[in-house]
């Protein structure tokens, strides 16, 4: 089958986009407005972009009022946004604060969190989540949609500060993916779990190569 998104119709009974490029790793993102009001909300549509220095970038379409998303405008007005992992064991508190609220409502409490200062970012992070990132606001590109909910907001960020809780780090010293747990987005209604992990090197890589996958700087 084949279709054009948009101008012909695919014939299933729900969407498949969204159900094509998974998994999607959370952007569970905490932001403060300027009246100081906190705000907690998950995007599906997070990516890192680099790592020289570490960026990153959400894509958050319009609420369904048609209204540009807080976390965009709290990002914008305070020149910051805060990433916390989403995993397995937040994953209720997760859901509700997907939940389309008005501004003046605390998603922290809304989703039954706890708050924890941050460093360099003014509003808060979430205290049960094992890694969080302090991310300091660069830009944002819109992109106008079909709709008004199909327009976006495409944010970026550089990560400024790294939080990690040691009991999320195995005894050689990396990430313990399979104890934290994290959850991705799939289509649909549905999500997964990270609970296995395979390695696989470039064949006959050079040091620089390998060096690009872990993500690390040659002197």
């Amino acid at each position: 089958m084949h279709y054009r998104p948009g101008t012909e119709n695919h014939g299933l009974p729900h969407d498949p986009f969204k159900s094509c490029t998974v998994p999607r790793p959370i952007g569970w993102l905490s932001t403060v407005s300027a009246q100081g009001v906190c705000n907690l909300a998950p995007f599906s549509q997070w990516q890192n972009l680099t790592f020289d220095p570490p960026m990153v970038m959400f894509a958050a379409n319009q609420n369904i009022w048609g209204q540009r998303k807080d976390s965009v405008v709290n990002a914008e007005e305070t020149g910051w946004f805060v990433w916390n992992m989403a995993t397995y064991d937040l994953r209720e508190s997760v859901n509700v604060s997907a939940m389309a609220v008005e501004p003046q409502v605390d998603e922290f409490e809304l989703a039954g969190v706890e708050k924890e200062d941050c460093i360099d970012a003014p509003g808060p992070r979430v205290k049960q989540s094992p890694i969080q990132f302090e991310c300091r606001y660069i830009s944002t590109t819109r992109f106008p949609g079909r709709s008004a909910v199909g327009t976006v907001d495409v944010v970026f960020g550089e990560v400024a500060r790294i939080h990690i809780d040691e009991k999320a780090l195995t005894a050689d010293g990396r990430i313990d993916i399979l104890g934290i747990k994290p959850i991705a987005r799939m289509g649909y209604y549905d999500y997964t779990v990270v609970d296995n992990i395979f390695e696989m090197k470039i064949p006959a890589g050079s040091e620089a190569e390998l060096a690009g996958l872990e993500g690390r700087t040659l002197p």
